[in-house]
């Protein structure tokens, strides 16, 4: 048996190892596409040679590595078993014995070994990866300006120049409403270019930038050159309708300097980022002692007086005739000016201070929960792949649709729904409305119970996407009820004892108003009965059995009314009036977590008066089903009584 299973282990991970081989460079492709056109525009015609763009996608690719093993363990464990299924092999394996957590076995394994390199990889080559990928992206998009001048801002990434544009067209590359200043040894040497429209490119030599301009002004200050000496011509202005401008630009790709780097936590390992955790903790510390000090030197300080004027200054801040107001009114008005301006000044001040230091505050902890999410994601991600295994594993099983249909689209479903849940956490970690752990968790949180209850149904052998089921719990949570249907039958074996019936309805009818009396249901039910001290309603169970063989009785009759009358009977719920859940500790549990026990209490109340209503409706459809079996057998009574006259009178004849 053990070699058996051996060799089971081995085929399942043989067909695991071969999906998930495929799987994962479709994933990997498919978020490499992703990351690439959310930059597509800052890349396209910057004129990048082939092996700067194959450096960029290697460390791209590198980069993706860690995000694209979740998703392809999701999707090859969840296609694996999903063959097995739909080939019948699942069946033959668990009839062999073998469990479906001992088939899981092998590929617990090779999972666990896939997130232990996971974490590796983020460890060790991510960051190089990711530090490299910033270098080159950062570089790309300093290479080519003219495609990065932006609208509406001046522009400084050409040197000695700084160029403003109002807009500009991205198809044809024209510029609209250009304003260039120019400035080369010091200001007194400036250029002001005014122009409606023009267009920069980039010369053969990648060693200047040739600027097109149309219908504008040149202004140019003349105080550095001969002419200075001259009170008649201090600057040279200049229209023209054309004119073209070389700028001196290297367009050859050269690394960024990756010093400016060196703060992103992405670009760090674990044991860089607690250091520099601790590092910047102790820097912003000392920082914050340093305010403090300030503060207190500059806001709170105290004043020393001379012995005379601080006993005077005591005597009057005690006396309760003093008023501030009286003596600042009795000062000269230059003396008024200056104490508000100089008040007014130093609030200022204080204000301008506090702002600053809280930017840098802020900035401070956003450094730091940057280095800490990136700590905590090196274990998210590589956790993801195990519980992202016990998520497609199982569903594999219970489906049992191998191939790229059904588990595709499971697969994507399930990875929105992570997804979502992760960057809005992330989102509100990096923002500081969260704590860091609560937002890096969040989603493999949720996702557990997830993953747990897949996992038990499926090694149960139970129905998760059962149709019927689903909606008859949610039927039961919700308290919705269901009708009586009862069809006239076309032979009927036994008819309905009529009389017999006669006499239970009695009976229940008065059953149902003794209960009635004596439970009730309109006042809310006791706290203490229903959560701590419950005992069962044996009394509406009976009133329902001898209720329901009634009704499985007269089902049988050929009588459209009665038929109908019945049909209008309600459908008892003997359980929900009670208490909330069959086991004890579970109502116990219920009533301490308190917002859970008030719905469930209020719940059962609903259903108290809802019985109340449902033992009116028995009532009321008694009484008609009674009187309608009281004149039938009074017809009946007649009939025969008419019939017996007859037999009577033939007979005297």
């Amino acid at each position: 048996m053990n070699f058996r299973i051996k060799k089971l282990d081995i085929f399942i991970a043989r067909q695991f190892g071969l999906l998930f081989a495929g799987t994962f460079f479709i994933c990997q492709f498919v978020l490499m596409m992703q990351f690439l056109w959310r930059y597509i525009d800052d890349l396209i015609g910057k004129g990048i040679s082939l092996d700067i763009m194959a450096q960029f996608f290697w460390y791209m690719a590198l980069m993706m590595v860690p995000q694209a093993l979740p998703l392809a363990i999701l999707l090859s464990s969840l296609i694996t078993f999903g063959n097995l299924g739909e080939s019948s092999e699942l069946t033959a394996i668990k009839a062999a014995g073998i469990s479906l957590m001992q088939s899981f076995r092998s590929l617990i394994v090779i999972t666990s070994l896939i997130c232990i390199t996971s974490f590796v990889f983020q460890n060790n080559i991510g960051p190089t990866a990711n530090m490299k990928l910033a270098q080159l992206f950062l570089s790309m998009k300093q290479k080519s300006p003219e495609l990065e001048i932006p609208e509406g801002v001046f522009y400084d990434g050409i040197p000695n120049c700084n160029i403003y544009v109002q807009k500009k067209n991205l198809k044809t590359g024209k510029l609209y409403g250009i304003m260039v200043y120019r400035m080369t040894a010091s200001y007194e040497d400036a250029a002001i270019i005014l122009a409606d429209s023009g267009m920069i490119q980039s010369t053969a030599e990648k060693k200047h930038l040739l600027l097109s301009l149309w219908s504008g002004e040149w202004f140019e200050n003349m105080q550095s050159q001969e002419l200075a000496g001259s009170a008649s011509v201090p600057y040279r202005r200049e229209s023209f309708i054309s004119k073209r401008i070389y700028l001196d630009f290297d367009a050859d790709f050269s690394l960024t300097d990756a010093s400016s780097l060196s703060g992103n936590a992405r670009g760090k390992s674990l044991k860089e980022i607690v250091n520099s955790i601790d590092s910047l903790n102790g820097t912003y510390d000392s920082i914050g002692r340093v305010s403090y000090n300030q503060a207190r030197t500059f806001y709170f300080a105290n004043v020393h007086l001379p012995k005379k004027d601080s006993l005077v200054a005591v005597k009057h801040g005690m006396s309760k005739s003093f008023d501030i107001d009286k003596v600042f009114g009795k000062a000269p008005a230059e003396q008024k000016r200056m104490a508000v301006s100089s008040a007014l000044g130093k609030v200022q001040s204080a204000v301008n201070d506090l702002d600053f230091r809280s930017m840098m505050t802020k900035d401070n902890e956003r450094t730091v929960r940057e280095h800490q999410i990136e700590a905590q994601n090196k274990f998210m991600l590589a956790l993801q792949c195990l519980l992202f295994f016990f998520i497609g594993a199982p569903l594999g099983a219970i489906i049992r649709k191998g191939g790229l249909g059904v588990p595709v689209i499971v697969s994507v479903l399930v990875f929105i729904v992570f997804y979502i849940i992760d960057n809005s956490s992330y989102q509100m970690a990096r923002k500081g409305m969260w704590a860091v752990w609560m937002g890096r968790t969040l989603a493999p949180v949720v996702m557990t119970p997830l993953a747990v209850f897949i996992t038990y149904k499926a090694c149960n052998d139970s129905m998760v996407f059962n149709a019927d089921a689903w909606r008859d719990m949610f039927r039961r949570l919700l308290g919705l009820r269901t009708k009586r249907s009862i069809q006239g039958k076309e032979v009927i074996i036994n008819e309905p004892n009529y009389a017999d019936d006669h006499d239970k309805l009695l009976i229940i009818n008065k059953d149902v108003v003794a209960y009635s009396k004596a439970h009730k249901l309109v006042a809310p039910p006791n706290v203490i009965k229903v959560f701590f001290k419950y005992r069962p309603d044996h009394e509406i169970e009976r009133v329902n059995e001898e209720f329901e063989a009634v009704i499985k009785d007269l089902a049988n009759t050929r009588d459209t009314y009665i038929l109908q009358q019945i049909n209008q009977y309600p459908i008892l719920t003997l359980k929900a009036h009670t208490r909330p859940f069959e086991r004890k500790w579970l109502n116990i549990l219920s009533a301490l977590i308190v917002p859970l026990g008030m719905f469930f209490y209020f719940r059962m109340w609903r259903f108290r008066l809802r019985l109340l209503r449902d033992l009116k409706q028995i009532r009321f459809t008694d009484t008609n089903i009674i009187n309608h079996i009281e004149r039938k057998q009074r017809l009946a009574a007649e009939l025969a009584h008419q019939h017996e006259n007859e037999a009577q009178g033939s007979e005297k004849e």
